[in-house]
């Protein structure tokens, strides 16, 4: 039967106006995570797992009839990534702040465009990225390796954090230490071997190794206050043909970090079965005042520190181009997935809180509701679901003393910087014991023995300030 001209030209104008649901059935979304690094979960690992962008994709207008073809790819480094991002293999992908960087540059060299659609988790003081020495090493701070050969993934968030570290105490990189370029998987073997004398590296990796055992960590990157973070990019073609789908994906990664945020040993376990990292780790980034925040705004903050990567990549001759961030960085999808999942996006990115206590947070002992995060501490029990809470370290190691009495075994000790807030590994933390038994945590022996001069006190290890506290046991 032929069709009447007319008819004809409204078909063709209808095929122009949605592409989508009159040039092709089935449209693909390939997305690229990161699934060890930890920070990129809300924006691959957890999506995928749980099936949630299949919530979210749009199935009306122009996507009524539509199937979609949703791809997943794994990489265990951002470079790989970029190169199927920027080949069209991929539409999405999760990385830090430096390979984001060079992400954009790649695409615009290639005359495409790459858009940093979120901030996934990070911390606008630097905390994750870290260096750690053998377990067994003299070395307690930066300054005690000169002259040291020191690994870290050229290139990377770590790599910046290291030469900020090695400036800020004056020594020149080529000449005061001996780096060497080593994934974290080289580095960890490393260690282990005594082949290099520190390491450097992003999340988890500088607390994973010394929750294994094999490493101590000397330097956590909130000492050199540049922020640091990981987040999501999209490309730009996919964005302009499918603005509706990269906002379903955005409501997909804020489903994620909700339903994260509401039981968070339940998903760092689900990390653990996924990954293999430890769901103790994932805690210790991503439970309650967690040392990175899950927080997806364009904090000033963030976006300075893509502008910092693109200065440090070209003082490393890992680029030569410049990068608009301006026009790289583009919240408007963010903004439309957070209205549409009922959030303020504007009142989110003045809030600089961390994710809080739990509501209602009380110390196991004594019932007290806990006020301070500065003195938070907690006891995961092996058998134990949820993570308990305690308003001191002491309080946290006394009730552990009485608890591994009573045949419980703890998976992890928890406790926080006494200055930073930092969340430390207890059985790798210092301690300072004050003269009425109560108890404070540090990362640094140096910043524990600072604190004890000025407040009073003796610096212990975690078995002597455990000892100490049991023996005045007054819970606070």
């Amino acid at each position: 039967m032929r069709r009447h001209p007319i008819i004809i030209i409204l078909l063709a104008l209808i095929a122009a106006v949605h592409p989508a649901a009159s040039a092709a059935e089935t449209i693909r979304v390939a997305i690229g995570t990161q699934d060890t690094t930890i920070n990129t979960a809300t924006g691959g690992l957890l999506i995928r797992e749980l099936k949630l962008l299949e919530k979210y994709l749009p199935h009306d207008g122009k996507y009524q009839g539509v199937t979609y073809d949703i791809e997943w790819k794994n990489f265990t480094s951002g470079p790989p990534l970029t190169n199927e991002m920027v080949a069209g293999k991929l539409d999405f992908g999760a990385m830090a702040d430096f390979p984001a960087a060079l992400n954009g540059v790649a695409f615009q060299k290639a005359g495409k465009r790459s858009i940093f659609i979120s901030v996934l988790s990070g911390s606008i003081i630097g905390s994750g990225s870290g260096i750690v020495v053998p377990i067994d090493s003299p070395a307690q701070s930066l300054s005690d390796l000169k002259g040291k050969l020191i690994s870290v993934p050229f290139g990377s968030t770590a790599h910046g954090m290291l030469l900020r570290a090695i400036a800020a105490l004056g020594w020149d990189p080529e000449r005061d230490v001996n780096l060497v370029s080593q994934s974290p998987e080289i580095g960890g073997t490393s260690l282990k071997a005594h082949k290099v004398d520190a390491h450097a590296d992003f999340v988890p990796f500088a607390d994973l190794f010394p929750f294994r055992g094999f490493a101590r960590k000397i330097y956590d990157g909130a000492q050199g206050n540049a922020a640091t973070f990981h987040g999501a990019l999209v490309t730009g073609a996919f964005a302009q043909q499918y603005p509706e789908i990269v906002v379903a994906y955005l409501r997909a990664a804020i489903e994620a970090d909700r339903l994260f945020a509401a039981e968070p040993e339940k998903y760092c376990e689900l990390i653990q079965h996924v990954t293999g990292i430890e769901a103790e780790v994932s805690y210790l980034f991503h439970g309650p005042f967690g040392i990175q925040t899950r927080d997806f705004t364009w904090k000033p903050e963030y976006r300075t520190a893509v502008t910092t990567a693109i200065a440090t990549l070209k003082l490393l001759k890992k680029t030569d181009a410049n990068l608009d961030v301006d026009h790289f960085v583009d919240d408007q999808y963010l903004r439309r997935a957070f209205a549409l999942s009922g959030r303020d996006y504007d009142a989110t990115l003045k809030d600089y809180a961390k994710l809080p206590l739990p509501p209602h947070a009380q110390d196991a002992v004594t019932g007290r509701v806990i006020t301070d995060p500065l003195l938070l501490a907690q006891i995961w029990l092996k058998g134990e679901p949820l993570v308990r809470d305690y308003a001191s370290p002491q309080n946290a190691l006394v009730a552990l003393r009485t608890l591994e009495a009573a045949g419980h075994q703890a998976r992890v000790v928890y406790v926080h910087d006494r200055v930073n807030g930092l969340k430390l590994f207890a059985n790798q933390a210092w301690f300072v014991v004050a003269p009425d038994g109560s108890v404070s945590a540090f990362l640094l022996k140096d910043a524990a023995a600072t604190w004890a001069k000025a407040h009073g006190g003796t610096v212990a290890g975690f078995d002597a300030a455990t000892q100490a506290a049991v023996s005045t046991p007054t819970a606070k």
